[in-house]
C-alpha cells in the first residue's frame, strides 16, 4: 500500500513533510485532495482528532503532526536520502538533536507563526486587519530568538552540529513565510542566521515545495471571479 499525505501541499505544516519527503528521494506517495470542509470530515478527525493537517496514513499506520510525522520518516527512510536525524545508538547526538528541535518548537515557531497570522491568515479568514502592535511584539520576541541563534551558529554550520537536521528544516515554513509576508530584511541583522537561513532556503528540497502566497493569491482571485 502507498504511503498517503493528508493535507494541502502549499500549507506550511505539510510542506515540512514534503521537504523531507524530498530530501530523503522518497517519490511513491499518494496526495489526496483535500476540499475545503474535509479537516472536519469524520474520515479525517479519525486521522487528525483535532481536525489539522497533516496526517499520514503508511499501510494502516496513521500518524498526525507534522513534527512527529517528519521524524518519523527520517527514520523509517535512515538509509536513503539525507541523514537528517541521529542514529539509535548516539545518545548524545539524540539528546542535542532534540535539543534543537524544542528550540524551534518552543522559541522560533509561537513569534514567526503568530507574525504570519497577523499579516496574512488573520486577514484572508475576515477576522480583520493585522493588529501592528502585537506584530511588532511577536517580531521582538522572534528577534530575541534569533540573537542567541546567531551565537549558536558562530560556532557551528547547524543547530544541532554540523550537519544539517530536521531541527534545521523544521524553520523553514514560518521562518520564509515571515519574511513573505513584509520582513525580508528579518535575518539580515544576524549574519550567522542569514547564513544558515539561506542555505536551507537553497536546498533543493524547499525548491520543490509548493508557497502558501501563491495558493492564498489563486484563492483570493477566485472569490473575486465568484463575486462578479
Amino acid at each position: 500500500m502507498t504511503l498517503k499525505i493528508y493535507g494541502i501541499p502549499e500549507s506550511t505544516c505539510t510542506s515540512r513533510v514534503l521537504t523531507v519527503l524530498a530530501e530523503k528521494g522518497v517519490t511513491d506517495y499518494e496526495f489526496p485532495p483535500m476540499g475545503k470542509g474535509d479537516m472536519k470530515a469524520p474520515e479525517h478527525l479519525a486521522r487528525q482528532p483535532f481536525g489539522k493537517i497533516p496526517a499520514i496514513d503508511d499501510d494502516g499506520f496513521v500518524l498526525c503532526e507534522s513534527r512527529a510525522i517528519c521524524k518519523y520518516l527520517a527514520k523509517k527512510y535512515a538509509n536513503q536520502g539525507t541523514k537528517l536525524i541521529p542514529d539509535d545508538g548516539d545518545v548524545k547526538g539524540y539528546g542535542i538533536f532534540e535539543q534543537a528541535c524544542s528550540y524551534e518548537m518552543s522559541y522560533f515557531n509561537p513569534p514567526a507563526e503568530s507574525i504570519c497570522f497577523e499579516k496574512l491568515f488573520k486577514q484572508f479568514h475576515g477576522k480583520g486587519p493585522a493588529d501592528e502592535q502585537l506584530v511588532t511584539q511577536y517580531k521582538s520576541k522572534l528577534e530575541d530568538t534569533l540573537k542567541v541563534y546567531d551565537g549558536i551558529l558562530a560556532k557551528q554550520a547547524y543547530l544541532a552540529g554540523d550537519e544539517v537536521s530536521l531541527a534545521d528544516l523544521f524553520h523553514l515554513p514560518y521562518g520564509h513565510l515571515a519574511k513573505e509576508v513584509g520582513f525580508q530584511d528579518l535575518y539580515d541583522p544576524y549574519p550567522n542566521v542569514k547564513r544558515w537561513f539561506e542555505s536551507l532556503e537553497a536546498r533543493e528540497s524547499w525548491k520543490t515545495v509548493p508557497s502558501i502566497i501563491a495558493l492564498f493569491a489563486r484563492m483570493g482571485q477566485a472569490q473575486e471571479q465568484a463575486a462578479k
